[in-house]
């Protein structure tokens, strides 16, 4: 996904980092890159299988939801955290909220029925087997008649 909008296009040079010491990474945001927050992923074409790897650190495994449906696996998760501290003449709150989903449609030959995840150290791992041997279309000429 290319990024349409970014703080340069935004603001010109003078909101650089080198000009009034201004940090452009302040404007970093989902808005402005394309999405920050959404995880990276890691793709492998074994022999017997597809490998996914998703980098969630921070999340929890009941915090991650992976769904197949229609030849789509979804990878999704919503997380809301809150607090609260009452102290001698005043209460703070704070509240947070993240979500994120990342579909993948899967190839003729996955065997969706079989996706086997895993979650440790803060990457999920998916395997996703391959179907046995599709069979070869074969062409062939037709005489006409």
């Amino acid at each position: 996904m290319s990024t349409l909008l970014s703080p340069r296009t935004l603001f010109p040079s003078f909101m650089d980092d080198d000009t009034f010491t201004f940090p452009s990474r302040l404007f970093k945001s989902t808005f402005f890159n394309g999405g920050d927050m959404m995880p990276a992923v890691n793709i492998k074409d074994n022999a017997n299988s597809f490998d996914l790897e998703v980098a969630v650190p921070g999340y929890n495994k009941e915090d991650l939801k992976v769904n197949v449906e229609d030849g789509v696996l979804t990878i999704s998760s919503e997380r809301k955290q809150e607090s609260e501290e009452e102290k001698k003449g005043y209460t703070r709150r704070e509240f947070s909220y993240s979500a994120f989903s990342r579909s993948f449609q899967l190839p003729q030959n996955a065997d969706a029925d079989n996706v086997k995840a895993t979650y440790a150290d803060g990457v999920l791992k998916l395997s996703v087997p391959k179907a046995k041997a599709m069979p070869e279309k074969r062409g062939r000429e037709i005489k006409i008649a």
